[in-house]
């Protein structure tokens, strides 16, 4: 704990004459419209301020699991969130659902534990989702393959996973039987922050578990019939560690759409892209144009069929959902406008 009230310390200090008269700490855990922020004086419980709440245009002006805030002590046990530090870093996706709204799952990550088990539910093309997410967010990824005691394939399955995740360090791990888990301590150092994401019934809080130590969140069996697990945690929550580390467990997503993404599809489908660019024609759509490099490396064996579908899809996914976040930016736009227009008509 005084690794946590050094940085606290320390990171007060840059902003000693703007805000030191107010309390800083971080987003540990978020409850509806409560947060639970861990301080110098301990744990708060507190709320945004009206002042804040005013201001708020969109969910991503809201605190997150992860983020650092300065508040108003009401008393020892409560207070008032009033600001928002700048983010170093954002995971988030589409909320589930048909409305264009942001869903932030952890802010200002170092690393992003991807955790897929490796039974019937390891999923090449989900990974992929999780991976251009990451890059995205400006976190580094870290795929984690869990359960290897329950597994006959292992080095089989972890290069599949190793041609999909170019550069990208994939490890194995089984908290049964205690492998892997001191490859993933090397990165709980240093005051970083990791996030644990992947579906229901991966092992995120049995790996949570055997990180830290001691039986912080409950676990349940994942069915046989069909490998599928139920969701054992139910909010996101951040945790301190022994190496002085955050971790963050978050609820098991089943639903994993883009919110963004553009930056991350160049990156995750480098490869794709770099093949594209080789085409004879700059506006090459890949399908039975002369001199299309992308068909070339398709028949060659260069690239595969299922890699080059899931970047197209990808792709098409992501400008969908860009159209949708441009709207819902010009709505937003309006109504701030109109909202101003009607207090500058109202004033003396």
């Amino acid at each position: 704990m005084n690794w946590f009230i050094d940085m606290i310390n320390k990171k007060r200090t840059e902003y000693i004459d703007q805000y030191g008269h107010l309390l800083l700490g971080r987003v540990f855990a978020e409850y509806q419209s409560m947060y639970s922020i861990l301080t110098t004086n301990g744990e708060i419980k507190a709320k945004i301020s009206g002042k804040f709440f005013h201001g708020v245009q969109t969910r991503e002006d809201l605190p997150a699991v992860g983020d650092w805030v300065f508040l108003h002590a009401v008393d020892e046990e409560t207070g008032l969130i009033d600001r928002i530090l700048p983010r170093q870093s954002k995971f988030s996706r589409k909320k589930a659902g048909i409305e264009a709204d942001e869903q932030i799952i952890a802010a200002n990550v170092d690393y992003l534990f991807i955790v897929s088990s490796l039974n019937d539910e390891l999923n090449p093309r989900r990974l992929e989702r999780y991976l251009l997410l990451c890059w995205d967010s400006g976190a580094n990824p870290v795929i984690v393959l869990s359960k290897s005691d329950t597994c006959d394939e292992v080095e089989e399955k972890k290069e599949m996973i190793e041609n999909i995740a170019m550069g990208v360090p994939v490890l194995v791990t089984s908290s049964v039987e205690d492998t892997g888990l001191e490859e993933l301590k090397a990165f709980m150092r240093n005051g970083h922050t990791i996030a644990l994401v992947g579906s229901s019934g991966v092992g995120k809080s049995t790996l949570l578990n055997a990180l830290i130590g001691e039986q912080i969140q409950d676990v349940q069996q994942v069915r046989e019939k069909d490998s599928k697990g139920k969701h054992t945690t139910t909010h996101r929550e951040m945790f301190l560690t022994e190496e002085e580390a955050f971790i963050i467990d978050t609820p098991g997503m089943r639903e994993l759409q883009m919110w963004d993404g553009e930056k991350g599809l160049s990156t995750q489908f480098a490869e794709v892209e770099e093949l594209a660019s080789e085409c004879r024609f700059r506006d090459c759509s890949h399908h039975n144009e002369p001199g299309c490099y992308i068909q070339k490396s398709l028949e060659n064996g260069e690239l595969s069929l299922e890699r080059f579908e899931s970047y197209l899809k990808l792709q098409r996914e992501i400008a969908y959902q860009k159209r949708k976040n441009d709207k819902r930016l010009e709505s937003l736009e309006r109504k701030k406008w109109k909202k101003q227009s009607k207090n500058s008509k109202n004033r003396p």
